[in-house]
């Protein structure tokens, strides 16, 4: 928000006025298709596009199929959903913590190419992730992954985003804690969990939000590299599910709602984290 914004949104004129209610309904309407979409997961199929918004006969009838029923179409939502939460899960964990060493040698340690591998990590955020996407599938086919929970978790083990912002953060931290674990004869395991870690929580915290934001939502990788349905993370599973049986639109519903959940309450618990980690980005 600009401080012009701001001023106008503080001050009681009309201008002011305006400006709060603009913002009020611009946030209207980009809540509208949510709301819409949780409305549709509650009615029953025929009633979705015949009645009013909070109109009809409510059910939880769509998330009842989706659990058993579905399963019948080949299309284990449940099974689906519990894939997706162990990715995540497993990418967020080693995100932060080849992250949190490797951005700890890059702020603190004086190796050979370090300028260098810091000018790559630079150019690898600038690159497009799509153009990656072929000469990864070709690693991942000649590795013999395709098709397995492992060619969704390795190729993301790592971030490039994530070891550049703490390394960012990392380097301003004072030397006077550096000089006391050495001192105190600390491995670089304690330097790491011991000090600069607990000294940057905010930093950390932004990137594991962002790391668990972008692998739950990811849908490009694995519709490539995942071509069984018993493999399928949710996003997948739901956009194959909505092809095939489009018939189905209130499971269909139900399934996106499960997919937004998660990370709606994600934002709802740490929106100041989030807010921070676009500010930072923007920078």
């Amino acid at each position: 928000m600009t401080p012009r914004l701001r001023r106008l949104l503080q001050a009681k004129t009309p201008g002011g006025w305006v400006a709060t209610i603009g913002i009020y309904a611009l946030a209207l309407t980009w809540l509208y298709p949510f709301v819409w979409m949780v409305a549709a997961s509650l009615k029953p199929t025929a009633q979705i596009y015949n009645t009013a918004l909070f109109a009809g006969d409510w059910t939880l009838d769509n998330f009842r199929f989706l659990f058993a029923t579905a399963d019948k179409l080949d299309r284990p939502f449940l099974q689906a959903l519990g894939i997706s939460a162990l990715v995540t899960g497993t990418v967020t964990v080693s995100v932060l913590i080849t992250s949190a060493f490797i951005a700890y040698a890059l702020a603190r340690l004086r190796f050979p190419g370090r300028k260098l591998f810091n000018d790559f990590l630079l150019l690898q955020m600038v690159i497009p992730t799509a153009m990656f996407i072929l000469p990864l599938f070709v690693l991942v086919k000649e590795l013999g992954l395709l098709n397995s929970l492992s060619a969704l978790i390795l190729p993301s083990a790592m971030s490039g985003w994530g070891i550049f912002m703490m390394s960012q953060s990392f380097r301003a931290l004072p030397e006077e804690y550096f000089d006391a674990a050495r001192l105190d004869r600390a491995s670089l395991w304690q330097t790491v969990t011991r000090i600069v870690v607990p000294l940057n929580t905010s930093i950390i915290a932004i990137v594991a939000l962002f790391t668990f934001t972008g692998t739950w939502d990811n849908f490009l990788w694995p519709l490539i590299a995942i071509s069984d349905a018993e493999r399928m993370p949710l996003s997948v599973l739901l956009a194959t599910f909505s092809k095939q049986y489009g018939g189905y639109a209130g499971p269909v519903m139900a399934g996106a709602v499960l997919q937004t959940l998660p990370l709606a309450l994600l934002f709802l618990l740490f929106r100041r984290q989030f807010l921070q980690g676009m500010a930072l980005s923007l920078k």
